[in-house]
């Protein structure tokens, strides 16, 4: 065999091999969500459990990513990818097996963790594995898989919600799991970066910072925004965010180098990623309970009835890979952040108590669009936009900046629901949907503009993105200049 041949087959396995992982990773931020109203049901949990059974796992997914990326260059990628995927499977049966709420969230915490090593690490490993000229192909791929997941995930909880059980829809990722691992095993090369180090006092900053925030977001739907439990967790993760921001700016060896953030396209991805993803989640989170509470449709026909929305990046997979050679990424991306506030406001418009279905599919069509013109591109940015010595830490920062946007998607928008409506009657209901949703394509709206704001495509340089960071490039080494961004 040639050494092209086995170069060829070799990326083909990491590709196969990263793409499960993320699969799994990525539906379990969705697939609970449609099982919600049976986890309520069965545990009898609050409002306020519900909530953290979803931003559990996202918050702790968020807060480690940046961490387990650093952690892949330093001690071997392919290493921390098996111990993380060990960890994630293994919460995922703890998941199964808890008889309350607060084991749920524990376990759905630890299960967070545990996909904060692997997500960050398939993009580095892929990265690595496949040659230049094939990447952005790769990239897509990986890019097409993570959006299925999110196409998936509802209707893939409703069928099992309603077919099995919902302790089955954590159950699945078992023996998933177990087949990555082997597979792993056998294919993956280790590579690593032993220069790197860790950033312990970053990553306790950041983690307790976030958890401060979003549990002050979460207690104001008992609270209220003026509680003095409320003002204080909030005053104190802000503090303690500012203070992370502070020490990575001063640290030797930062989670998060803050001179990343003076490219204006790093800074603009991030910011858009967070956006979607806080549009995305929260209203996914309301809509969801929506249709099987007061529409009263089944958990499988709420998935099913979801697909519109959540199913579209895979058939608009193919066009936005013919549109980002001739519009770019930046233009691809802005585009899809519009029809996701188009189709947000859509639902806004017709949400009433007795809604028909039929009246929901034009919105959810519009957002769904808006999803497939997101994932691939904003991936292929995120990578393409630091220099290689920082990729580690780019695929880590992007995928945190989603997983926070989520977190804060649900907590925002379940805070804006309760403030104005509930669940004391399908009107209370509505009546706090609607706001939410509207709030919901507000972000997307703003995601819009934050990544308008990248750089343009220079003409000049080939279809190059034409970044002028002089102040960076002279202040870093050698192996930290920032290179100019392709598309």
């Amino acid at each position: 065999m040639s050494s092209r041949s086995s170069s060829r087959g070799h990326s083909v396995w990491t590709l196969i091999v990263t793409g499960l992982a993320v699969f799994m990773a990525a539906l379990d931020n969705l697939v609970v969500i449609t099982a919600l109203p049976a986890i309520q049901k069965s545990l009898d949990t609050s409002l306020q459990d519900l909530e953290w059974t979803v931003n559990a796992y996202t918050l702790s997914f968020a807060v480690f990513l940046m961490a387990g990326a650093a952690a892949g260059d330093r001690f071997g990628r392919r290493r921390m990818f098996l111990i993380g995927l060990v960890v994630f499977t293994a919460a995922s049966a703890a998941c199964a097996l808890a008889d309350t709420s607060q084991q749920l969230i524990v376990a759905r915490a630890v299960q967070g963790f545990g996909a904060a090593i692997v997500m960050p690490l398939t993009l580095t490993l892929l990265t690595v594995a496949v040659p230049a000229r094939r990447r952005a192909l790769a990239l897509g791929v990986w890019g097409a898989l993570s959006g299925l997941a999110v196409a998936l995930g509802p209707l893939i909880g409703g069928a099992v919600v309603e077919k099995i059980s919902w302790e089955w829809i954590f159950w699945v990722n078992v023996p998933i799991g177990v087949l990555v691992l082997a597979l792993s095993l056998w294919k993956l090369d280790e590579s690593k970066r032993p220069e790197t180090t860790l950033d312990p006092v970053g990553t306790v900053l950041v983690s307790l910072g976030m958890f401060g925030v979003v549990y002050a977001l979460v207690r104001t739907t008992e609270h209220g925004w003026t509680s003095g439990e409320v003002l204080i967790y909030l005053i104190a993760g802000v503090l303690l965010i500012a203070a992370f921001v502070l020490w990575e700016l001063r640290a030797r060896h930062p989670m998060l180098p803050m001179r990343l953030f003076r490219n204006r396209s790093f800074s603009a991805v991030n910011s858009a990623s967070l956006m979607m993803f806080a549009a995305m989640f929260g209203l996914v989170f309301l809509l969801t309970q929506f249709m099987q509470n007061i529409q009263g449709f089944s958990p499988l026909e709420a998935g099913v009835r979801m697909l519109p929305w959540t199913a579209m990046p895979v058939l608009v997979a193919p066009l936005t890979a013919m549109l980002t050679p001739k519009l770019g990424n930046r233009l691809v991306v802005a585009a899809g952040l519009l029809f996701e506030a188009v189709g947000l406001g859509w639902l806004a418009m017709v949400t009433e108590v007795n809604t028909d279905y039929a009246d929901q599919v034009p919105g959810l069509v519009l957002g769904g669009i808006g999803l497939g013109l997101f994932f691939s591109p904003v991936a292929e940015m995120a990578m393409n936009i630091v220099s290689p010595r920082d990729q580690g830490i780019a695929s880590g920062a992007n995928n945190t900046f989603r997983e926070l946007g989520g977190v804060l998607g649900v907590a925002v928008l379940t805070s804006v629901f309760t403030a104005q409506g509930g669940f004391g009657s399908p009107q209370d209901f509505v009546d706090g949907l609607v706001p939410a949703t509207w709030i919901g394509a507000a972000i997307a709206a703003v995601g819009c503009l934050c990544i308008l704001a990248a750089p343009r495509r220079s003409k000049e340089n080939n279809g190059a993105w034409q970044e002028k960071e002089l102040d960076d490039t002279e202040k870093a080494g050698p192996g930290d200049r920032l290179e100019p961004a392709p598309r």
